[in-house]
């Protein structure tokens, strides 16, 4: 097995643990803070290049050949990819704190190389491979939404050094953030899901017929709130991109419990459980954003709106996924790595004694709690509860990842 997935995935691990710790060296003050500063565009761009993007690219380097049951187009982009996106990140991080644009801007540079070499590597390896379903098709959006989303930014970038397209920075910083986080991660989870649940679940003959709606109805959401943004047309059009990313939400739940109805194993592990409930979690809170800015579209844009759909989203739905999947994903690498080849010979472990389910199950219901907690003071704008939910939940999601981080002493 090559060597690429693990790097990805102990970087993102790393990336993981660095933000909960600066998060608690600031007691996460920082959310009560202007986002679009220094210091928020430094957690911002940890969080989700550093930590969930990272270990997302790695998992998608190792899912992709289950998938596609062939390897990747090439190694050597791979390895290309990895170096010139972990410094242009690890740059850009630095430029943030140092507040200096030079740093940021060539930075940012290294890791939209780093990615255009990932869409290209994954392009040729989908096409080379012609097995188009809503698996592959998902997988193939992700990549060009993360691809472009790395593109709006470098736009982003000349029109602060140089304002030359005076009104497009707010469109494009919204478009940015649209195809960063409900492309990228929406489809690759979705997509990967397919694959994964039926999987773990050990599920056969269900209708696959929703994948093609989910698949449909969130391209539509997406490109709908990219155009919204981009126009400066948000009235309405913005709501209805709600509209139709809570209809791909809603009909993707569903999809999970036709795969769950077909199981043929009791227990897939608490992470993948915990994926599911995250799932109709994120779905009601859809529902009810959606229900709620039917008064007006400005609604969806307040600041207290938009931080809290933002930790509902990325901080929950995306994050805790990940963590779940990651307790199923990472133990199976590690054992196929070292004992694949050792398979029913004496001796040899199994892979269930990897990492401790009890340990997993606990981990995610605290992280949730703390969640909940945190979530619960953004609602309320109570900085004092916001602090002892995020503190709870940056030393809870340390314990929990580094637990997770054992398995490669084992």
């Amino acid at each position: 097995m090559s060597r690429l997935p693990f790097l990805f995935i102990i970087t993102g691990i790393v990336g993981f643990v660095m933000y909960h710790a600066f998060s608690l060296l600031s007691l996460t003050g920082w959310l009560g803070d202007e986002l679009r500063g220094p210091e928020g565009w430094f957690h911002a761009h940890l969080f989700v290049l550093g930590w969930a993007t990272m270990l997302a690219m790695g998992a998608v380097y190792q899912l992709i050949h289950v998938i596609l049951q062939s390897n990747i187009y090439s190694l050597f982009l791979g390895y290309c990819h990895y170096f010139l996106f972990t410094i242009g990140i690890t740059g850009m991080l630095y430029g943030f704190i140092r507040a200096e644009v030079s740093w940021i801007a060539g930075s940012a540079t290294l890791a939209l190389c780093g990615l255009l070499f990932f869409g290209w590597n994954m392009a040729v390896t989908l096409f080379r491979a012609s097995q188009w379903n809503p698996v592959t098709i998902s997988a193939a959006c992700a990549c060009l939404y993360l691809v472009l989303t790395g593109l709006s930014g470098l736009l982003m970038g000349l029109d602060f050094a140089f304002g030359e397209w005076r009104g497009l920075h707010e469109r494009l910083f919204g478009a940015h953030i649209w195809m960063g986080t409900l492309g990228w991660f929406g489809m690759l989870i979705t997509g990967f899901s397919y694959k994964m649940l039926p999987m773990f679940y050990l599920s056969h003959d269900f209708s696959n017929r929703l994948q093609k709606v989910v698949l449909m109805l969130w391209n539509a959401a997406v490109l709908t709130g990219v155009v919204a943004f981009l126009t400066g047309m948000k009235d309405g059009l913005l709501w209805f991109a709600l509209l139709l990313l809570t209809a791909a939400v809603l009909f993707y739940v569903y999809h999970l419990e036709q795969i769950q109805e077909k199981q043929h194993k009791s227990n897939p592990g608490p992470g993948i459980r915990w994926s599911v409930y995250v799932s109709r979690a994120f779905a009601a809170y859809a529902v009810a954003l959606l229900i709620y800015s039917a008064q007006g579209t400005e609604l969806l844009l307040h600041p207290r709106v938009v931080l809290l759909s933002g930790w509902v989203y990325l901080g929950g739905w995306v994050s805790l996924t990940i963590l779940g999947y990651a307790s199923k994903i990472v133990p199976f690498l590690w054992w196929t790595h070292k004992y694949g080849q050792m398979a029913g010979r004496p001796g040899t472990p199994l892979m269930a004694g990897m990492l401790s389910e009890k340990k997993v199950k606990w981990g995610l219901l605290a992280m949730v709690t703390a969640s909940l907690l945190l979530v619960s003071g953004i609602l309320i704008n109570l900085a004092e509860v916001m602090m002892v939910g995020g503190t709870m939940l940056s030393l809870i999601s340390i314990a929990y990842i580094a637990n997770i981080a054992l398995v490669f002493k084992r």
